[in-house]
């Protein structure tokens, strides 16, 4: 159902009794994060990618809105001790406009339709990270510029009066819809920068429940009908708002996530 007053990304949803106490327990992200890591086998990926000149990060991204549209309770937030269904699926990114110590990062929200092509996913991304990695300011840039003009004291001020006003209903939509960290999850690519996944804390700000890391793709020794060869593995790490919802139901999203990306043929035409 939707209230009168709450988040307009979100209808507000009930859950069981324990879960709903948990916001009473746990009152920051931080406070209920859970951390996980899955190791990826892409035996199948990478020629699967290699046929059609795709990226890794590109079907990564593909997988976790398919996913998150799938199962859609874990698409979920809290706020002010609630739990709310998020409208659609919007998943946020950051990208270093270029390779050197001092480059600014890009950071790309992007709503994912269910039922998007693979192809067009592909092409819309392209676009979209060749903007944000422009001299081109974006949104968020011109809002930044802006607020950092103001004194410490009245920014740290409008930043609790937003996180107020959002829990009411009240805030700018102009200021959350472009905000990275209003979405259903940030995923951090490290693996472009040569390091491995991190296990990343979830900002307060906002209400991103899940926070992904990706790691790069190393070459594993593991033993095949007897044989010792070499598999390209792949790391992601989560952390995630367990206030959103138990234990068993993200494992079973994580595992249809992770078949997913391990074989992309079965579910990508």
């Amino acid at each position: 159902m939707r209230s009168m007053f709450g988040p307009h990304d979100g209808r507000r949803v009930q859950v069981h009794p324990y879960r709903r106490m948990m916001g009473f327990l746990m009152r920051g992200r931080n406070e209920s994060a859970v951390y996980f890591e899955q190791r990826l086998d892409l035996s199948r990926t990478q020629p699967w990618l290699a046929a059609r000149n795709a990226r890794l990060f590109h079907l990564i991204l593909h997988s976790l809105a398919a996913t998150l549209h799938d199962r859609e309770r874990l698409n979920r937030f809290t706020v002010g001790r609630r739990t709310y269904q998020r409208d659609g699926v919007y998943l946020s990114f950051a990208a270093k406009k270029s390779m050197s110590d001092d480059a600014p990062l890009a950071t790309v929200k992007r709503r994912f339709e269910k039922g998007e092509t693979f192809a067009g996913l592909e092409a819309a991304l392209a676009s979209e990270v060749k903007d944000a990695k422009s001299d081109k300011q974006s949104h968020i840039d011109k809002e930044l510029s802006v607020l950092l003009k103001l004194p410490g004291f009245l920014l740290a001020f409008l930043i609790g009066l937003l996180k107020r006003l959002y829990a009411w209903g009240l805030a700018p939509r102009s200021l959350v819809d472009t905000d990275p960290m209003y979405a259903s999850a940030f995923v951090a690519n490290l693996g472009s920068i040569k390091i491995d996944a991190a296990y990343h804390h979830l900002y307060e700000h906002g209400n991103c429940p899940l926070f992904v890391t990706i790691g790069q793709v190393t070459e594993t020794p593991a033993v095949v009908d007897g044989q010792l060869v070499a598999k390209p593995m792949l790391t992601l790490r989560y952390s995630f708002d367990e206030r959103v919802e138990d234990g068993l139901y993200a494992a079973k999203s994580l595992k249809l996530l992770a078949e997913r990306i391990e074989d992309p043929a079965s579910w990508i035409p």
